[in-house]
């Protein structure tokens, strides 16, 4: 496992990292804690020290099993979770200082926490980024010994850049990935200047640059694959990386054919650590078997100079003119 910084916080974290929206079974299913403990631990064995997680997933069980985690190992495992999505409605108006501290003092709870390494704002509405009240309150928790480190997962590089604009955003977690390129345009540059960490969240665009889906895939009900393509229950940008599931499905073929001898899902992944303003990609796991597959990019070469071209060639030909100005 190779290791990379995480801006400001200073820690070493793995450069292919967990992340446990789905670590408990697939979107949908009624959490498993076994299944999670597995992916969990089969992490850490493999070099993993950086997992991320948050208070809705599965409703505060996601967070509870990292506690379990780390209880029940010696090495030092980083930990981000984030805060906000519990708010309802979610809008600007919510977020409120007491409201955001009561959340952390829960996810503190689940974890059996006195500290949390890193703290993160929940893809808060916009208007939040221009409300300074809101970062200060964290500037108040890591003083009380509550968290180490803020960061922001967020939408659009707008708000990305928007919120390193306050000092104490240590990270910025953002979708990154061949079907999402806009971040390195101009954001990499401006968190490269400020030390901010980078965390490439859906690296794999819901699962559609495993080259595993096709125009008859089905989706259950519960899986926002299926309700949520136009964005329905949450931002669209969230769901295939907001991309048109059969415009997708073109560019993945496009991908196979361009490169028939790769693992799609590994060329993914590397892809993303091509960059090295990139402070690690966080793929989920539903099953250990996923885990193990995603780890074995540390396997994989560099991708060539001509490599890295073709890859630009389809995102440009199939997906920049209908997405990359919309986040």
């Amino acid at each position: 496992m190779q290791y990379r910084l995480l801006g400001k916080t200073g820690f070493k974290i793995s450069e292919v990292s967990l992340g446990t929206w789905q670590v408990g079974g697939k979107w949908g299913e009624i959490f498993n804690h076994k299944t999670a403990d597995t992916i969990l631990n089969t992490a850490v064995d493999n070099g993993v020290n950086f997992i991320d997680t948050a208070d809705v997933y599965s409703d505060g069980d996601s967070e509870k099993a990292v506690g379990r985690l780390l209880k029940n190992r010696s090495e030092r495992i980083y930990v981000a979770t984030k805060c906000g999505r519990r708010l309802n409605p979610h809008t600007n108006e919510a977020y409120t200082p007491k409201a955001l501290r009561q959340f952390v003092e829960a996810s503190l709870t689940n974890m059996q926490l006195e500290c949390l390494d890193l703290i993160q704002l929940h893809c808060p509405p916009t208007e939040v980024f221009y409300r300074p009240e809101i970062f200060g309150l964290f500037e108040d928790l890591k003083k009380e010994g509550k968290i180490l480190n803020l960061g922001v997962s967020v939408e659009k590089v707008e708000e990305a850049i928007k919120a390193i604009e306050f000092e104490n955003v240590s990270t910025i977690q953002i979708i990154y990935n061949m079907f999402r390129q806009r971040p390195n345009e101009l954001f990499f540059k401006l968190a490269k200047q400020n030390n901010v960490g980078i965390i490439a969240r859906v690296p794999l665009a819901s699962g559609l640059l495993t080259g595993k889906f096709s125009e008859e895939s089905i989706f259950s009900k519960d899986d926002h694959r299926f309700f949520n393509r136009n964005g329905e229950q949450f931002d669209k940008g969230e769901t295939f990386s907001g991309i048109d599931y059969n415009t997708g499905l073109q560019a993945v073929n496009a991908l196979k054919e361009a490169f028939p001898d790769k693992n799609l899902t590994l060329l993914a992944l590397k892809w993303i650590l091509m960059f090295d303003e990139v402070s690690c990609v966080i793929p989920g796991a539903s099953k250990v078997e996923q885990i193990q597959s995603n780890l074995q990019v540390e396997n994989v070469l560099e991708l060539s100079k001509d490599d890295m071209k073709t890859i630009t060639s389809i995102y440009t030909e199939f997906i920049k003119p209908k997405v990359h100005q919309l986040w």
